[in-house]
């Protein structure tokens, strides 16, 4: 029999990769409710008319389309079919696809949705997306991202608030070395007007957004493939290379786009957000203006944002930025929006590679029953029972066998605490109360083995 098989680019968690999956999770969404924002989700698959043309053309080929159910080839056209035009008949056999982001379907729901949403709409979203990427170290076909999106305002305070929750989430997560990159579209517009490529912008972004993946000269050779000309490039690379401190950078620009209005709107956005950081009283070590910082996606008009957790092999765990134009794609224009994401599955990958998940992540029982027959297992049942109503995780052995080998399965699952029944502690009602970790063991009643498992420390 051939042994079953994942799809590539897909993986299984089991209890501990979960455990610590969700100790993610979890202070992720404590940070988004923390600002007010409220919990949504949407259907795993979208209509392919509501995906396409969002992502730009390199993201639309990433697109996993569903095919449609029973004969789907029968109102294909036979001659497309034919010559193998793949492009052409795609929307004949196939309706709707896996979600790609949880941004797209968002601006979806907001439009369905209007009459009810009160505005500015301030929503937060964790779920799986799929991407038809070629799968490699930090890069999944099945990925969950955890999104926090405001919509119905163009209000620069929700910018800094981006930045702040960021924050936050690697404080909490225990990482301190990482770098939040901030830019904005229209920088990026002001550039390419100075390079004298205005009106062929999407591929100007998405040749620099390769510049971290490809590097510089191949940033080069596509650009030039493109059209753009060799003068254009030494200009635009005069800018790129352009280092210095983030004060030093809006300088440079500033006096470069001295008659470029859409470059001094984003300069003067970003000013106004690193304004509101220092007014609020953030720290700004993580914080860096990055000229080259574009994000592949189209759809972003206003400031975009990074996160790279330095020293890992991992790249971007966060990203996002302001877009002024995505409901209006589905018939709800002038609503502005601004979010960003996590990625978990990255994430995970990084606190690995630094070690940084808590010990106690691994644990999902404080304390396991041991018993020696089955009258001391029944005996258990009441002392298991007090001990859930306490709100103490607990379990018992199921089976009678040896004292060892019930101490050997409390080891392998990390249970932090045994209780060992016998014909003496069902006499007395005095209970061996064992801490793994230290093999002390001691004779407590039930009420103050309760007492020393919830107070704060435990024993």
């Amino acid at each position: 029999m051939k042994k079953p098989t994942l799809p590539k680019g897909t993986r299984d968690f089991g209890p501990s990769q979960m455990a610590k999956r969700q100790y993610i999770l979890e202070i992720i969404k404590k940070v988004f409710q923390k600002y007010g924002f409220q919990p949504l989700e949407t259907p795993a698959m979208e209509n392919l008319s509501t995906l396409t043309g969002k992502y730009g053309e390199e993201g639309d080929q990433l697109l996993f389309k569903i095919l449609n159910s029973g004969d789907f080839l029968k109102n294909t056209n036979a001659q497309m079919l034919e010559s193998k035009n793949s492009k052409g008949i795609t929307f004949d056999i196939s309706e709707k696809g896996l979600r790609y982001d949880l941004t797209v379907p968002f601006a979806r729901y907001v439009v369905m949705n209007r009459n009810e949403i009160t505005f500015p709409f301030k929503r937060y979203q964790i779920q799986p997306v799929w991407r038809a990427d070629r799968p490699q170290k930090g890069r999944y076909r099945e990925f969950y991202q955890c999104d926090a999106d405001v919509v119905g305002t163009d209000s620069l305070l929700c910018e800094a608030e981006i930045v702040l929750m960021i924050g936050e989430v690697m404080r909490r997560l225990g990482i301190v070395d990482y770098s939040l990159k901030v830019n904005h579209r229209a920088i990026l517009t002001g550039m390419a007007e100075l390079c004298g490529v205005k009106g062929n912008e999407a591929s100007f972004f998405v040749a620099i957004d390769k510049l971290d993946k490809i590097g510089e000269e191949k940033v080069k050779e596509e650009l030039l493939a493109r059209n753009f000309s060799e003068s254009s490039l030494v200009t635009l690379f005069e800018m790129l290379n352009f280092s210095g401190t983030t004060q030093q950078k809006i300088e440079f620009l500033t006096s470069k786009f001295l008659t470029i209005s859409g470059g001094k709107k984003g300069i003067s956005d970003l000013k106004e957000v690193l304004t509101l950081l220092s007014e609020y009283g953030a720290p700004e070590n993580h914080v860096e203006f990055d000229i080259g910082l574009a994000r592949g996606l189209s759809y972003y008009t206003g400031c975009i944002f990074e996160v790279k957790i330095n020293n890992v092999s991992i790249g971007s765990v966060s990203g996002g930025g302001r877009y002024d134009n995505l409901t209006g794609v589905f018939g709800l224009p002038d609503v502005s929006g601004v979010g960003f994401s996590f990625g978990v599955d990255r994430l995970y990958d990084a606190m690995e590679e630094l070690n940084l998940f808590p010990l106690e992540t691994q644990i999902s029982s404080q304390v396991l029953l041991v018993h020696f027959d089955e009258e001391s297992k029944r005996y258990g049942l009441k002392i298991l029972k007090t001990l859930r109503e306490n709100g103490i995780a607990s379990e018992i052995y199921p089976d009678s066998v040896k004292i060892q080998k019930q101490l050997d399965y409390a080891n392998k699952k990390m249970v932090p605490y045994t209780i060992v029944i016998g014909s003496e502690e069902m006499k007395s009602g005095i209970l061996a109360f064992k801490n793994m970790n230290t093999g002390e063991q001691q004779k407590y009643t039930l009420n103050q083995i309760v007492s020393l498992i919830i107070q704060p420390n435990g024993r």
